[in-house]
Parts: structure tokens; C-alpha cells; sequence
């Protein structure tokens, strides 16, 4: 995966939470785009959780994203 795809769901208007599938299996969710932080070289990600934890991710290992469902943005009048 590359930090470009990851920049477009990141810099999406409004912010939709989604997740970064890895390879082992495991998930890693974006809840909200203060929580993510690049490296300079764009290889590297680290995602917090609310709860203080965080993932560092190799995006080479990311073998899709997700969007998550429900947050759907309002239609104006």
C-alpha cells in the first residue's frame, strides 16, 4: 500500500473512520485523523487509539483499507 491512498482517506471531507488490513490478519482502525502520524519517508505509519495505545505500520504489510460503515455524511438543503 502506498502513503497516497492512505492520504486520501485521511484528508477525505468529512473524516470517515477506516481501517488498515494487514497481512498477518490483523486490523488496525483510524477512529479519527488526529490519531495517525507519517514518517517522513512515508513507509511507516503510527495509528493511536483513544485509549492511548498505538500500532506502528509498515504500509508495505497493508493489503487493503476499509472505510467504515455508519458514518455517512449529511446531505445539505
Amino acid at each position: 500500500m502506498t502513503i497516497d491512498k492512505v492520504r486520501q482517506l485521511y484528508e477525505s471531507e468529512p473524516f470517515r473512520p477506516f481501517s488498515l488490513n494487514l497481512a498477518d490478519g490483523r486490523e488496525v482502525v483510524v477512529q479519527h485523523p488526529e490519531f495517525l502520524a507519517q514518517a517522513p519517508s512515508g513507509r511507516t505509519i503510527v495509528v493511536y487509539q483513544p485509549d492511548d495505545s498505538f500500532n506502528i505500520v509498515d504500509l508495505q504489510l497493508v493489503t487493503d483499507l476499509d472505510v467504515k460503515a455508519g458514518s455517512k455524511p449529511k446531505k445539505s438543503k
